[in-house]
């Protein structure tokens, strides 16, 4: 493939326990990992070195102004000039960024996947292709409780708590209104086999006359 082509950029969005990061690993895993790369939004929460952990705590992850959108857009354009990037990494017990960084090499699709990767008007200017992965909200909420109970160790009434006064309002304000920019909204996620077909497809095509362009 010509190293000159610029990559297709698909972005996946959708509320949490919408399904969303298996959408994208699901795209991920019908194409060569030489030639795809994911990014997920979450890796570029903003540095919060600067605050005490008692104010870092309260900081709301899902509001748009937590993710450090200036840098993520930056990154996509270095990796659409072929540059490579130094991708942060995110320490959720300390509320901080982490000092590792991820080396990712330029690649031919960038799936970039997050809740909130269409509210930021610059990110969806280099999208190819705009997903929505839209979920019921009682299966986004039983799948939260299921994931913060067993691999984060809270408590069910924590995660109840934390999804009916920050989670639904954020959702409700920033994250379902972006449903308007998708080209696709794929209902129920990582099960809907057809939509994650067609989407391959589809950047399989866009691949292809990119490098005729090219």
């Amino acid at each position: 493939m010509e190293s000159s082509m610029r990559p297709v950029i698909i972005g996946v969005a959708g509320g949490t326990g919408s399904g969303k990061t298996t959408v994208a690993k699901e795209i991920f895993k019908q194409f060569s990992q030489s030639s795809i790369v994911l990014i997920e939004q979450d890796a570029y929460y903003k540095n919060q070195d600067h605050l005490t952990f008692e104010e870092r705590l309260k900081t709301n992850y899902d509001h748009p102004l937590s993710f450090d959108n200036e840098l993520l857009y930056a990154h996509l354009m270095q990796l659409a000039d072929r540059s490579p990037i130094f991708k942060p990494s995110y320490d959720y017990a300390n509320h901080t960024r982490a000092k590792e960084v991820t080396k990712i090499e330029p690649k031919d699709v960038i799936i970039l996947e997050g809740i909130l990767i269409l509210e930021d008007e610059r990110l969806r200017s280099m999208m190819d292709i705009k997903v929505f992965v839209d979920t019921d909200p009682d299966i986004r909420i039983i799948r939260r409780l299921v994931r913060d109970t067993k691999e984060r160790g809270r408590s069910i009434d924590s995660v109840i708590d934390q999804y009916t006064s920050v989670v639904r309002p954020m959702h409700l304000q920033f994250v379902e209104p972006t449903k308007r920019y998708a080209d696709l909204i794929i209902p129920e996620g990582g099960q809907n086999k057809v939509a994650i077909d067609l989407m391959a497809t589809k950047i399989r095509t866009i691949i292809e006359q990119k490098k005729l362009d090219a």
